[in-house]
């Protein structure tokens, strides 16, 4: 009876990830890779979280992860996003629909690095407040060690481009918050996913372009809720 309640559970589970809606141009292989890392997101299981993501997200567990996207994004297109070197988007008009274009499909990342974007965008979707948009980044635009600060998705120069945040609750800083959420407090995931989680985290923190939101963030990763 125990493995029939479970197989019952993971049938009913897929086909609540199968209800995200794909247009008929996204590559099969694609829906297929976006609905298995749903899958991995929404079987996290936490042990904690900071302040900023418990404001954000709640706890770091699956189904808090699952009630916030299917909450923001109910389908998925491809789209060139305005061309350039983007890898995903949200164009406001559409409401809950995210777009991926040809770099979020022709480049290789993390699954965890893949989720990033996901969730990303779906914090795009949030029209009370404007969609949550970007600011510029600096010119010049350069790390701690006074490098060029390029995309860690397609190796693009970022100064100038509108890919920065100046708030924690933005795109970017709630979904470096995520990560690093995932990789201090996941009980189930691998070292290898908390490792990517914290990496993608640590690079994207570099586009909080306010030095005091900045050092809230470092300051919230040490803290416990």
């Amino acid at each position: 009876m125990k493995s029939l309640v479970t197989l019952l559970s993971v049938v009913l589970f897929v086909g609540q990830a199968w209800a995200l809606d794909f247009d008929a141009n996204v590559p099969k292989d694609i829906q297929k890779q976006m609905l298995e890392d749903l899958d991995f997101v929404y079987a996290i299981q936490g042990s904690g979280q900071t302040p900023f993501h418990k404001e954000i997200f709640k706890d770091v567990s699956g189904a808090e992860y699952k009630l916030f996207l299917e909450s923001h994004v109910k389908s998925v297109g491809i789209s060139a996003c305005g061309g350039g070197n983007a890898v995903a988007c949200v164009m406001p008009l559409f409401g809950a629909k995210m777009w991926l274009t040809k770099n979020f499909i022709e480049f290789s990342h993390p699954q965890i690095a893949r989720m990033m974007v996901v969730y990303h965008e779906a914090r795009h979707t949030e029209r009370a407040k404007a969609n949550w948009p970007h600011d510029n980044c600096p010119t010049p635009f350069l790390d701690e060690n006074g490098n060029n600060m390029t995309s860690i998705w397609t190796g693009a120069s970022l100064a100038g481009e509108a890919a920065c945040d100046s708030t924690q609750y933005g795109s970017y800083g709630s979904s470096t918050i995520m990560l690093k959420n995932i990789s201090k407090f996941c009980a189930n995931c691998t070292d290898k996913v908390k490792m990517d989680a914290d990496l993608y985290a640590a690079n994207q923190l570099g586009r909080i372009s306010k030095p005091d939101v900045k050092k809230a963030m470092l300051a919230d990763f040490n803290a416990k809720k």
